[in-house]
């Protein structure tokens, strides 16, 4: 068998165990139940409003009911165990069941429900809830709620620390479903926390317990940092020595470079000669735009006409033919 269906069967089972015993001790005002299965067989713990109705003379009818039990539900060496419930208006099932029978009873709806919500709360509970759906006014379903304190609805919770009960009144109109939420007093919300006044941190903080070990690690810690900066101070001497040798071959090629760059010919003044015009006839060869270069170049006025500027050449440079 699969895990899962092994699973599935175990809750189906436990419904039905639940739904037997409630229509077996509804006048015991039954609360519901606790399976468990041990070494010595299955044990079963009932949580009744009257617990001796449940037990019976002489223990007959929990005798009974132990032995309907195996036999409809396949139970070996069951163990019966009836507790009583401290405080029934606490108890979300037994609240739910006097609720639908006050109904049947020919109580209103309204009077039912906030005589019973006082209650609870009255009981000690930190938040109380009734719902009420079906035909409770009329021939129209509707659903009708009562509420008074803090109720969880959704998240973890809702699921541990509401505790729920259902119920259900047959009428003339028709079926009325009753579901009551009740949180105990004294439950654990997650949402809730105190502010302390006039406390001491320190006194609130447990002191962290310091052992011989670990002194020890730390002692050793700090002495392998200290090696540690040792070496890398001693490692940093040779190269500051080795930076001051090549900041030294850096400047005598430097130096190098520089009487290099003296002693070498003035590259621009060659270039300047090798471009000079030699002739007047040269002059009148070449094109508008690179008289107005060679005029720039020697400082002359370009935006003069063609034969104009060929004669300001020929006067700057000194060509022959130049006025002509």
């Amino acid at each position: 068998m699969a895990i899962e269906r092994e699973f599935v069967e175990k809750g189906m089972r436990r419904s039905q165990i639940d739904e037997f015993l409630a229509d077996e001790l509804e006048r015991a005002g039954y609360g519901g139940m606790e399976l468990a299965r041990t070494p010595m067989g299955t044990e079963i713990t009932l949580k009744a409003e009257k617990p001796g109705m449940v037990i019976g003379k002489g223990g007959k009818n929990i005798r009974q009911l132990t032995d309907d039990l195996e036999r409809e539900f396949d139970l070996e060496d069951l163990q019966v165990d009836v507790q009583e419930v401290e405080e029934p208006d606490l108890n979300a099932r037994i609240v739910a069941d006097k609720l639908a029978n006050a109904l049947e009873r020919g109580w209103y709806f309204r009077d039912a429900g906030r005589t019973t919500l006082s209650r609870i709360m009255e009981s000690g509970a930190m938040g109380a809830e009734i719902v009420f759906s079906g035909k409770v006014t009329g021939a129209r379903s509707r659903v009708v709620k009562f509420k008074e304190g803090y109720v969880k609805h959704c998240g973890e919770p809702a699921e541990s620390v509401v505790e729920r009960g259902q119920g259900t009144a047959v009428m003339k109109l028709g079926t009325i479903g009753i579901q009551v939420s009740i949180i105990p007093p004294g439950s654990e919300l997650p949402d809730k926390f105190e502010v302390r006044q006039d406390v001491d941190v320190e006194d609130l903080v447990p002191e962290a317990e310091t052992t011989e070990v670990e002194v020890e690690e730390a002692e050793t810690a700090e002495e392998g940092i200290e090696e540690l900066v040792e070496e890398a101070s001693e490692e940093a001497e040779p190269s500051d020595e080795g930076d001051g040798a090549e900041e030294s071959e850096e400047e005598e090629t430097a130096e190098a470079a520089a009487e290099t760059t003296e002693d070498a010919p003035d590259e621009t003044d060659e270039e300047t000669a090798e471009d000079a015009p030699s002739s007047v006839d040269e002059l009148h060869e070449k094109s508008y735009r690179e008289l107005q270069k060679l005029a720039k170049e020697a400082g002359v006025k370009a935006n003069l006409k063609t034969e104009e500027l060929i004669d300001a050449l020929a006067d700057e440079y000194g060509l022959e033919g130049g006025d002509d």
